[in-house]
């Protein structure tokens, strides 16, 4: 089987490469080797590769800036996504695409299932909404997968941020009324790899696999309480974290203040279940 991995140098990118070898041949590439935001040149370099399945790992993820670059954003995330599902349902390969909680407007108080209204309130959710539904138009034989609160111990994220300021400061202000499901690029990759075994296992994603599912791990918390987690498994800092408000802390683009995603419909179909949040945070930080 020959794979084509997109954003292969970002978090889930370098994590997930690793580990597709064993598969077969992989050709991997970053902005620097396919320029998703270039359409003819996706297109034209995803049919001379051929792949039988793709994995979209690539996004535009700066989130505040796309409130200033919505084009950019849309080239990335919505029009790129399209082209590249058009190729897969045009060579009839399987694709992976990965989206994000911030399709909806975090106005709920449980957990978001795959069927529920979408309402974006960001250009960059808006824009992964355009990308899902470019998705499922194409007719490609495609898995969408909804994750959130992404992080790891490489790329930029909250994790990293947090190490780095707990080991310059006493105290660190940290938004505590935005809740979600902080879930490691280890979790979602042991979890793509399982769905890759079950494309191999049956020579594709049959029609009645196909769709949207939520990937995060399992439970809540908030940012604030996140990073009191982090900080507790380093084990070498005692800095105190103080509970400030989303009002203290304004950005360019609106955050869903509740963005948990109910996993249950992966566990119905595939069988899998990602791990709590916490036991995912130790097992990034520890190796084990």
């Amino acid at each position: 089987m020959k794979i084509l991995l997109l954003g292969s140098r970002g978090q889930l990118g370098t994590t997930l490469l690793p580990q597709l070898a064993r598969f077969g041949d992989v050709e991997a590439y970053d902005h620097d080797g396919i320029d998703l935001a270039d359409a003819s040149v996706t297109r034209r370099r995803i049919l001379e590769i051929a792949p039988d399945l793709i994995i979209n790992a690539a996004a535009y993820t700066a989130v505040d800036k796309a409130e200033s670059e919505p084009q950019a954003a849309a080239r990335v995330n919505a029009g790129a996504p399209g082209v590249v599902a058009e190729c897969a349902s045009e060579l009839g390969a399987g694709l992976i695409h990965y989206s994000t909680d911030y399709v909806f407007d975090g106005n709920a108080s449980s957990p978001y299932k795959e069927d529920d209204p979408t309402n974006p309130q960001s250009v960059y959710g808006r824009t992964k909404l355009d990308g899902e539904n470019a998705v499922l138009n194409s007719g490609a034989s495609a898995l969408i997968l909804r994750t959130a609160w992404v992080y790891s111990l490489h790329g930029h994220n909250f994790l990293k941020t947090m190490l780095r300021l707990a080991a310059e400061r006493d105290e660190l202000t940290i938004v505590a009324d935005q809740v979600g499901s902080p879930t490691s690029t280890l979790a979602l990759t042991d979890a793509t790899i399982r769905l890759i075994e079950y494309f191999v296992e049956h020579d594709g994603f049959p029609a009645e696999v196909r769709g949207v599912y939520h990937m995060t791990c399992e439970g809540e918390t908030s940012w604030a309480g996140f990073a009191r987690a982090i900080i507790a498994a380093s084990n070498d800092s005692d800095t105190r974290v103080t509970d400030i408000t989303t009002a203290d802390y304004p950005t360019p683009a609106a955050r869903p203040a509740y963005s948990v995603l109910c996993g249950d419909k992966l566990d119905r179909v595939f069988g899998i279940r990602l791990p709590d949040w916490e036991d995912a945070l130790d097992t990034c930080m520890t190796g084990q």
